[in-house]
């Protein structure tokens, strides 16, 4: 875990991984409150019977957005930001989804820093990120998230 609390501790890590979280297994819990949660209760997520036997995957699978979801939480495993005022999701940039993520299946996120930018005392970040599956060579997804950070000083 990297701990940060200004523009310079963060620049120091540029073009550098930042780390990885811990695993984190979805499982038909969280898909089917996901599906409650977002209204998006297509068979292929929530429907165990029928996805055993018509689905290429023979199981259900995880949203993409469930899995894209799950940054924030992964992210604070990774990087420990102190002296904030405030931590904004600014954006998502080139997000791929490479494969699906299976019920059951581990997940862990990958983390570079790929750029930073002193914006008039408020420190833009794009984070290179990385969603792995356990035991997959392809990943869930690959894109680069957005942070706008208010360092206190």
């Amino acid at each position: 875990m990297i701990k940060i609390s200004n523009y310079n501790e963060f620049e120091a890590y540029l073009g550098q991984e930042l780390g990885v979280s811990g695993w984190h297994t979805i499982d038909q819990e969280q898909i089917n409150k996901f599906a409650d949660a977002t209204l998006d209760h297509q068979w292929i997520h929530i429907d165990t019977e029928k996805a055993a036997t018509e689905s290429p995957f023979k199981a259900t699978i995880a949203h993409g957005y469930l899995t894209l979801s799950l940054v924030p939480f992964l992210w604070k495993q990774i990087a420990e930001i102190h002296n904030l005022k405030m931590e904004i999701n600014y954006g998502i940039e080139s997000l791929k989804f490479g494969q699906a993520v299976v019920v059951d299946s581990q997940v862990r996120l990958r983390a570079k820093l790929k750029t930073i930018a002193n914006l008039r005392g408020i420190t833009k970040v794009s984070i290179e990120i990385t969603l792995e599956i356990k035991d997959q060579a392809k990943p869930a997804f690959t894109g680069d998230v957005l942070f706008l950070y208010h360092f206190t000083a």
